[in-house]
C-alpha cells in the first residue's frame, strides 16, 4: 500500500511536471508567433511578398526567413529577410524572441531608430542590418548582448558619438558609411577578441588610442575617410595578424615605420592614399610576401621607388599615383626591372609623380597580364614606349602630360582589348594611326595637344563603344567625317584648335547621345545644320571661330538641356531666335561678332547681361537695358504689312491711273467742248450768210 502511494505520488508529479513543460512550451510558441506578427505589422511595404506565408495557416517555423530549432517544442532561432525590399521599421517585439541567435535584415529599406529592446536578447550572436535607412543612434544596450559576435550597422544613417560600451566577445564590428562623430573610444581596446573592424566613411576625429595595442588577433581595420589625424597609428604594428589595411583620405601625417613589412607579415591589402604622409617607402614591405594590393595615392611620399617591391610576386595592384617619387637616372628605373617578377600585376600606376627620362624597356617584360597602366603626369620623354607592344589585355593606356615625341605606331592597333587611351599634351607629330579604328572596344580616345596631321580618319565610324574622342589642337586638315556621327555611344566631341574646313555634315543629328561639341577655331563654313537640334542630350555646343553662314537654327530651341552656347566669330546673319530665351537651363550664351540683326530677346538668358555677349553686331536693337542698344523702329503686323503692301501694290497705282483717265477725259470733253463752238460758229455764220442772200435776192425781187 505505501508502494502504491509512493508510486501514484511519484507519477503526479511526472505529470505536473510535464504538464508544465507543455504550457511553457506552449506559450512560448505562442509569444514567438505574436512577436512575429507584430514585427509583420510594422512593414509597410513588401515587395517581393516576402511574408506573404506570415500567417496563421502555416506554423511560423515554415514562414519564409524563419528558422526554428529542432527539438520537439520549436523556437525561433533565426530570421533572414535580407535583399527584399522590405519598408517600414523593425518592430520591439522582437525582443520576445528570447532564443533568437541570429538575425539579418540587410538591404532593405527600413527607417527611424532601431528598437532599445534589441539589447534583451541575450542569445543573439549575430546582427546584420546593413544597407537600410535607419536613424538614431547606436544603442547603448547592445552592450547587454553578452553572445554578440556580429554587428553590421554600415550603409545606414546613425549618428551621434561612436558607442562607448560593446559585448566584450564582439569579433565583427561594421559601422562604416553612417554620420557618427567623437573619436574612437579607448574602451574599443577591450574587444581582444575583434578580429574586423569596419569605420569607414564618417566623421570620426582625433587619433587612433593607444589601448587598441591590446587589438593582436585584428585581422581587418577599415578606418579610410574620416578625420583622423596624427602620424601613422603605431598600435597598428602590433596587430601582427592584421590581413587587411586602411586608412584611406584622413589627415595622417609622417612617414612610414621603417619595420612595418616585418610588424605585419600577414598583410595582404594596405590602402593608405589620400593622407600627408612623407618620406621614402620602406623597403621592409617587401617582407609581407603575401601583399597583392598597394594603394598609396595621394600622398608626399619622395624617393625612389625600392627595388624590393619586385620580391611581392602575388603583387596584382601597386598605385603610387600623386606622390613625389622621382626617377632621373638609369639606376632610379630599376624597380621597373624588378617588377617584372610580379606575374600577377594588373594595375600599376605611377603617374603624377617626378619620373624623367624614357621609359625602360623593360617595361615589355611586365606581366601579360597588366591591364591598366598610367604613366602620365611625368616628364617622360623619347619615343613612344616600344614595351607596350607586349601587353596584350591592356585595357587602359595614359601617356599623357608628358613629352614624348615622335609618330604612334601603327601596332598599337593590335592591343584589341583597349578601352581608354590618353595620349594628350605630348609632342607626337605625324598623322592620327588609321589603326587606331581596329580597337573596337574603345570608350575613350584622348589625343588633344600634340602636333598630328593631316585627315581624322573616317574609319573612327567602327568604333562603335566611343564616348569620349578628343583630338583638339592639332594640325589637322580635310572635313568632319560624318561617320563618326554614327557612333550610337558619342557623347563628347573636341575637334577644336585645328585647320578643319567644309561644311559640318548634316548626319550630326544622329548623334542622339552627344553632351558636349567643341569644334571651335576652324575653318568650317556653310549653314549651322538644323539637324543639330535634334541632338536634344546638347549641353555644350561651341562653335566659335570660325566661317559660319546664314541664320542661327530655330531648332535650337529644342535643345532644352543646353547650358553653354558659343557661336561668335563667325559670319551668322539675321536674327536671334526668340526660342532660345525658353532655355531655362542656358547659362552663357556668346553670338559676338557676327552680322547678326533685329530685336535681341528679352526672355530667358536675354535679361541677364553678364551671362551673354551679343557686341560685334552692328544691326542688333532693343533686348534688356543694360545692353543699351537703340530702340526698334515700331513694327507693324503682319496683317498691316499685308494692307500695306497691297496699298502699295494695287490701290495707288490704280488710283494714278483713274486720275489719269479723268484728266484725259477732262482734256477730250473741252477738245470736245471747242469743236462744237467752233462749228456752231460756222453754222450761223453760214446761216448769216444766207439769210443775208435772201434779203438780198428779195430786194432785187422788189
Amino acid at each position: 500500500m505505501k508502494v502504491t502511494t509512493t508510486a501514484g505520488h511519484f507519477l503526479l508529479v511526472l505529470l505536473a511536471s510535464i504538464s508544465h513543460s507543455v504550457i511553457c512550451s506552449t506559450s512560448g510558441n505562442e509569444t514567438d508567433r505574436l512577436s512575429l506578427l507584430e514585427f509583420k505589422n510594422a512593414i509597410s511595404v513588401d515587395p517581393h511578398q516576402a511574408l506573404i506565408s506570415w500567417n496563421g495557416s502555416n506554423h511560423f517555423c515554415s514562414w519564409e526567413g524563419v528558422s526554428c530549432s529542432s527539438k520537439n517544442l520549436p523556437r525561433v532561432t533565426s530570421i533572414d529577410l535580407s535583399n527584399q525590399d522590405l519598408a517600414g521599421n523593425i518592430s520591439p517585439s522582437l525582443e520576445n524572441l528570447t532564443f533568437l541567435m541570429h538575425l539579418s535584415l540587410v538591404n532593405n529599406r527600413l527607417t527611424r531608430q532601431i528598437p532599445s529592446s534589441l539589447g534583451r536578447l541575450r542569445r543573439l550572436r549575430s546582427l546584420y542590418l546593413s544597407n537600410n535607412m535607419l536613424q538614431g543612434i547606436i544603442i547603448p544596450s547592445f552592450a547587454n548582448c553578452s553572445g554578440l559576435r556580429k554587428l553590421w550597422l554600415d550603409h545606414n544613417e546613425l549618428a551621434g558619438e561612436f558607442p562607448g560600451d560593446l559585448p566584450l566577445g564582439l569579433e565583427e564590428l561594421n559601422l562604416s558609411f553612417n554620420n557618427l562623430i567623437g573619436t574612437i573610444p579607448s574602451k574599443l581596446g577591450n574587444l581582444t577578441a575583434l578580429k574586423k573592424f569596419r569605420c569607414a566613411f564618417n566623421y570620426i576625429d582625433g587619433t587612433v588610442p593607444g589601448e587598441l595595442a591590446a587589438l593582436r588577433g585584428m585581422e581587418l581595420l577599415s578606418i579610410t575617410d574620416n578625420r583622423l589625424s596624427g602620424g601613422f597609428p603605431e598600435v597598428i604594428l602590433n596587430m601582427s595578424a592584421l590581413v587587411a589595411l586602411g586608412l584611406c583620405y584622413n589627415n595622417f601625417s609622417g612617414e612610414l615605420p621603417s619595420g612595418i613589412g616585418s610588424s605585419l607579415p600577414s598583410l595582404e591589402e594596405i590602402t593608405i592614399g589620400g593622407n600627408f604622409f612623407q618620406g621614402n617607402l620602406p623597403s621592409s614591405l617587401a617582407n609581407a610576401s603575401n601583399l597583392f594590393w598597394i594603394d598609396m595615392i595621394d600622398n608626399n611620399f619622395t624617393g625612389v621607388v625600392p627595388t624590393s617591391i619586385g620580391k611581392l610576386a602575388k603583387l596584382t595592384r601597386l598605385n603610387f599615383q600623386t606622390n613625389q617619387f622621382h626617377a632621373r637616372s638609369k639606376q632610379d628605373w630599376e624597380f621597373m626591372d624588378s617588377l617584372a617578377n610580379c606575374t600577377q600585376l594588373q594595375f600599376f600606376s605611377i603617374s603624377r609623380n617626378q619620373m624623367e627620362g624614357h621609359v625602360p624597356s623593360s617595361l615589355g617584360n611586365f606581366s601579360v597580364q597588366l591591364q591598366y597602366l598610367y604613366l602620365g603626369q611625368n616628364q617622360l620623354s623619347g619615343s613612344f614606349p616600344s614595351g607596350i607592344a607586349n601587353l596584350p589585355n591592356l585595357i587602359l593606356l595614359g601617356l599623357d602630360y608628358n613629352r614624348f615625341t615622335g609618330s604612334v605606331p601603327q601596332w598599337l592597333g593590335g592591343l584589341k582589348k583597349l578601352q581608354m587611351l590618353s595620349l594628350t599634351n605630348n609632342n607626337f607629330t605625324g598623322y592620327v594611326p588609321s589603326s587606331l579604328s581596329n580597337l573596337t572596344q574603345l570608350t575613350s580616345l584622348i589625343l588633344e595637344s600634340n602636333q598630328f596631321i593631316g585627315n581624322i580618319p573616317s574609319s573612327f565610324g567602327n568604333l562603335q563603344f566611343l564616348t569620349t574622342l578628343t583630338i583638339s589642337r592639332n594640325n589637322l586638315h580635310g572635313s568632319v567625317p560624318k561617320e563618326i556621327f554614327s557612333i550610337p555611344t558619342i557623347a563628347q566631341l573636341g575637334l577644336a584648335f585645328n585647320n578643319l574646313s567644309g561644311e559640318l555634315p548634316a548626319e550630326v543629328g544622329n548623334a542622339k547621345n552627344l553632351w558636349n561639341l567643341q569644334l571651335s577655331s576652324n575653318n568650317l563654313s556653310g549653314d549651322i545644320p538644323d539637324t543639330l537640334g535634334n541632338c536634344e542630350t546638347l549641353q555644350e555646343v561651341l562653335l566659335d571661330e570660325n566661317n559660319f553662314s546664314g541664320d542661327i537654327p530655330t531648332s535650337f530651341g529644342k535643345l532644352i538641356v543646353l547650358r553653354l552656347l558659343g557661336l561668335s566669330h563667325n559670319q551668322l546673319s539675321g536674327s536671334i531666335p526668340a526660342s532660345l530665351g525658353d532655355l531655362q537651363l542656358l547659362q552663357q550664351i556668346d553670338l559676338s561678332f557676327n552680322h547678326l540683326t533685329g530685336q535681341v530677346p528679352t526672355k530667358g538668358i536675354f535679361k541677364n547681361s553678364t551671362a551673354m555677349r551679343i557686341d560685334g553686331n552692328m544691326g542688333l536693337c532693343g533686348g534688356a537695358p543694360e545692353l543699351h542698344l537703340p530702340e526698334c523702329p515700331i513694327r507693324t503686323s503682319n496683317k498691316s504689312k499685308h494692307k500695306l503692301s497691297v496699298v502699295v501694290k494695287v490701290v495707288i497705282p490704280l488710283a494714278i491711273i483713274v486720275a489719269l483717265a479723268i484728266v484725259i477725259l477732262k482734256l477730250q470733253y473741252k477738245k470736245l467742248l471747242l469743236t462744237k463752238r467752233t462749228n456752231s460758229g460756222k453754222n450761223v455764220l453760214r446761216i448769216n450768210k444766207r439769210i443775208i442772200s435772201i434779203e438780198t435776192h428779195l430786194r432785187t425781187q422788189t
